[in-house]
C-alpha cells in the first residue's frame, strides 16, 4: 500500500502485521501454520495481534472474559438495526453487521472508553495522599448532572451480574487494582449522592480491566 504526501512524494505505509510469500504466511514475524495454528486459541492470538506478545495464563482468561462479554449485546439500538437491516436485505449479511457496527457510539458499547478515560484522568491526576475513596468523590463531582459513563443499566438492578463475575475473576487473576475499585467506589459514590440505583455496568468493568 502507497500513499502521497502533501508534496506529491509516496511513502509506503508498513504495519509489520503479517507478511505473505509463496511458501510462508507470517504474523508479527511468527509462522501461521507453525507456531499459531494448533498452539494458540483465538482469544490468545487476538491479543497476540494487539500487543505483539503471547497473555500470561492470568492475561488470557481475562482477555477471554471480557470478549465473551462483548458478544452479548441485548436489544441495544445497535442490536435491532442489524435485525432490522438483515429483515430488509437477507442476501447482504454483511450489511446488516456494517449497520449494527455502524450504531456503536458513546451511549452504548462506546462507554467503555468513556469509563477508561475517566479512570485514567481521575487516578493521573490523583492528589498526592488522597484516598481511592476521595478520588471517586472528585470524579463524581466533577461530572455533576452529567450521565457518568459506565454506570446505570435499564434491566440489571441492583447490580450488573456481568460486572460481578468480570471483578471476580480480576481478582482471581490478580489483575483487581486502583481502576477497578475506584469504579466500584465511583459507583458507591454516584448512588448515594444522587439517592438512584446506578450498578456499575458491564462496560465499566470491561474499561476498569
Amino acid at each position: 500500500m502507497q500513499t502521497t504526501d502533501l508534496v506529491g512524494g509516496v511513502t509506503p505505509i508498513r504495519s509489520g502485521l503479517g507478511r505473505t510469500s509463496a511458501d510462508e504466511v507470517l504474523v508479527r514475524g511468527r509462522s501461521l501454520p507453525g507456531e499459531i495454528l494448533g498452539h494458540m486459541s483465538l482469544g490468545t492470538f487476538a491479543f497476540f495481534e494487539l500487543t505483539g506478545r503471547e497473555p500470561d495464563a492470568d492475561e488470557a482468561a481475562l482477555f477471554d472474559a471480557v470478549v465473551i462479554t462483548l458478544v452479548e449485546h441485548g436489544l441495544t439500538p445497535s442490536a435491532l438495526t442489524a435485525r432490522l437491516t438483515y429483515l430488509g436485505a437477507p442476501e447482504s449479511l454483511q450489511g446488516a453487521v456494517a449497520a449494527g457496527l455502524a450504531g456503536l457510539g458513546n451511549v452504548f458499547a462506546g462507554t467503555i472508553e468513556g469509563a477508561a478515560q475517566m479512570l485514567t484522568e481521575a487516578l493521573e491526576t490523583r492528589p498526592e495522599g488522597a484516598t481511592l475513596q476521595e478520588v471517586a468523590r472528585f470524579a463524581v463531582v466533577a461530572r455533576s448532572g452529567q450521565i457518568i459513563p459506565g454506570l446505570g443499566h435499564p434491566v440489571h438492578k441492583p447490580v450488573d451480574p456481568r460486572t460481578v463475575r468480570l471483578f471476580e475473576l480480576a481478582r482471581q487473576h490478580g489483575r483487581a487494582g486502583d481502576y477497578v475499585r475506584l469504579m466500584e467506589l465511583i459507583g458507591d459514590e454516584a448512588g448515594r449522592s444522587t439517592g438512584r440505583v446506578l450498578p456499575v455496568n458491564a462496560t465499566a468493568g470491561l474499561a476498569a480491566i
